[in-house]
């Protein structure tokens, strides 16, 4: 069983569900999906959120491990994002020397607001949290005391890990970042990360793949009324 975690956000309900849906739909596997929504996990994750949380997924995201028993692999993904890969193909790339595997994007967003007027926050490593795999046996260090306490870079930046050999590559069309700078619209990427705002918003319905993301919300729209 694939197993996945998305964050989830009151926002953006529409997102998780054509994300969930687009797993779904392209997995030849069975697949596990688990939100991590904040009312659920309120007795373990009791961090204040600040002017840096842009979502409310911003550190909850690092109970993943936790929430797995330490055993195990797991996917999160952020919501604002869209699978047309085989998710299948994802899992295959697990690899038991690494704690974490994911997309290491070197760029700076343009940027200095988010979406919905939140700060866009520029550091090393940026977006690398927002799709990974993560081996949960070896990522003990993120236990709910020190998800709740660290700061935000020494979670976003990975330094609960001794060193960054224990941090796996994967290919960046598994965390495609659309329109941002050196990620330009091509065919052949597995997930579609919209960074700067989705389709669901009407400020953001005209950017690149919004037709794609469109027909997958068309497709699960029953499952919404």
């Amino acid at each position: 069983m694939i197993q996945v975690f998305i964050g989830y956000d009151s926002k953006e309900k529409v997102a998780f569900n054509v994300l969930a849906y687009s797993i779904l739909k392209n997995s030849t596997k069975p697949v596990s999906i688990t939100p991590i929504y904040l009312p659920n996990i309120r007795n373990i994750f009791k961090r204040e959120r600040n002017s840096l949380s842009s979502t409310e997924f911003s550190f909850s995201r690092f109970m993943l491990p936790y929430l797995m028993n330490y055993e195990g692999w797991g996917i999160f993904m952020d919501c604002d994002q869209l699978m047309i890969g085989d998710i299948a193909k994802l899992w295959e790339l697990r690899d038991d020397k690494y704690a974490v595997q994911l997309c290491k994007h070197d760029y700076q967003p343009e940027e200095d607001k988010k979406f919905l007027g939140q700060v866009q926050t520029k550091y090393e490593k940026k977006n690398w949290s927002s799709f990974m795999l993560m081996n949960s046996e070896k990522c003990r260090e993120l236990t709910p005391d020190y998800v709740n306490t660290a700061t935000g870079l020494q979670l976003h930046q990975f330094k609960w890990l001794k060193n960054d050999e224990l941090i796996g590559e994967l290919p960046l069309e598994w965390n495609w970042l659309v329109d941002e700078p050196g990620y330009n619209k091509k065919e052949d990427v597995y997930n579609i990360h919209f960074t700067k705002g989705g389709p669901w918003f009407k400020e953001y319905s005209k950017c690149s793949y919004s037709e794609l993301w469109n027909i997958y919300h068309e497709e699960c729209s029953d499952i919404e009324k």
